[in-house]
């Protein structure tokens, strides 16, 4: 089963479309947890364990993760929530050419990570994504108009064609999209641009960062991410991600809130 049919049976399973992060700064894990062998580990599990029955999936960004027993805190964290039938996407933003795009896409291996999806950046082309794409099975996530503030610097820039920047990366990865495994990064931290890139295309999956503390809004960016020119049965696959995350204080056990870090 391909990672989009295994999000849309566990959308339907859980009535959720939240995908949450899981983002563990070592400065801030619960001093509960702090001696554990693997504190990130100890957090992650009971973040999952807290919130598996209404998750649509799970984004460790791989940055909390890039040491030796971060990575080893990742490799559990990912079994235990395939343990619990839970996808996972890992949040990487990868990218680069020849072998080294090939090292990175084993992230999705079985061998390697593990992943059942993860993010990438289009700048250098199609040929740096092929390894990625190729996989056919693992759900491939393009960044197109990020949250932040700064992504305006590159992506609102105005193309030859007056198109700016973002609207031409939605464009290509629908053309990128020949197995059927691509979803775009869209913010929510501008509801007119995410309905634009809808616009552009109809049945590309979103995932939807910057809800809450930078801004965004969950019910504009489901109004706006939804697209209505297909039949109602397939609009499932198209539902957005609203990618939601913990905060958490060192003296405090876990506990939710709906914003995200992107």
């Amino acid at each position: 089963m391909d990672f989009f049919d295994r999000l849309d049976r566990r959308i339907a399973a859980v009535d959720s479309v939240v995908s949450v992060g899981l983002d563990p700064d070592p400065a801030r894990i619960p001093d509960h947890l702090a001696d554990a062998d693997l504190p990130r580990w100890a957090f992650n599990r009971r973040i999952i364990d807290a919130t598996h029955e209404h998750a649509a999936a799970y984004k460790p960004n791989v940055a909390f993760y890039e040491d030796a027993d971060g990575w080893r805190a990742l490799v559990e964290t990912i079994a235990y929530a395939d343990g619990k039938d839970v996808p996972v996407l890992l949040d990487a933003k990868r990218a680069d050419i020849g072998n080294t795009a090939r090292q990175y896409a084993q992230l999705l291996d079985d061998d390697g990570l593990g992943a059942d999806a993860i993010t990438v950046n289009p700048y250098l082309g199609r040929d740096s994504l092929e390894p990625f794409l190729s996989r056919t099975e693992a759900g491939v996530f393009v960044l197109c108009r990020t949250s932040n503030a700064g992504g305006a610097d590159l992506q609102d820039l105005e193309l030859a064609s007056g198109e700016p920047l973002y609207e031409r990366v939605a464009a290509l990865a629908d053309v990128w999209n020949d197995a059927g495994n691509v979803g775009l990064v869209v913010g929510a931290t501008a509801p007119e641009e995410l309905e634009t890139v809808r616009e552009i295309v109809p049945d590309i999956p979103f995932l939807v960062p910057g809800v809450g503390a930078q801004g965004g809004d969950a019910e504009a960016a489901v109004e706006f991410g939804l697209s209505t020119g297909i039949a109602e049965q397939y609009r499932d696959r198209l539902i957005v991600i609203i990618v939601a995350i913990y905060r958490y204080d060192r003296t405090q056990s876990c506990g939710r809130s709906g914003t995200d870090r992107q």
